[in-house]
């Protein structure tokens, strides 16, 4: 992928853009805590760095609007793009959330691994 930002294609195709690859970061951050529930912690942080992956497409797309506002070209701002906007939000927050949800379900499983140790001794 390159960085430089593609030519913006028009509001409402980008906010589709967004919507999709947001949804799809949360999708994967929601089933990678299912994972970490299941103490398949591997898994969890594959899914959680596709997640991000997602996140980041839409990041870009966003950064395609910007870049065409910051150059003159006025980006035409409609509830499309606000829900797309409030997509991409949601699914950032939700994978912070989960990151460390699933954090936390490691020190679990790792006091129960140390406390079944102690007891078995």
């Amino acid at each position: 992928m390159s960085d430089v930002p593609e030519a913006p294609g028009s509001s409402e195709e980008v906010s589709f853009e967004i919507i999709a690859s947001a949804g799809q970061a949360r999708s994967l951050a929601f089933e990678a805590l299912g994972y970490a529930r299941d103490n398949n912690f591997i898994k969890a942080r594959e899914l959680i760095e596709e997640s991000k992956k997602e996140s980041l497409l839409a990041h870009r797309c966003q950064t395609r609007l910007l870049t065409q506002e910051a150059s003159g070209d006025h980006v035409d701002v409609d509830v499309l793009l606000v829900h797309a906007q409030d997509h991409l939000m949601t699914a950032q927050l939700a994978r912070e959330l989960i990151e460390e949800i699933i954090n936390l379900y490691e020190i679990k499983a790792d006091k129960e691994i140390d406390l079944r140790g102690r007891c078995s001794k």
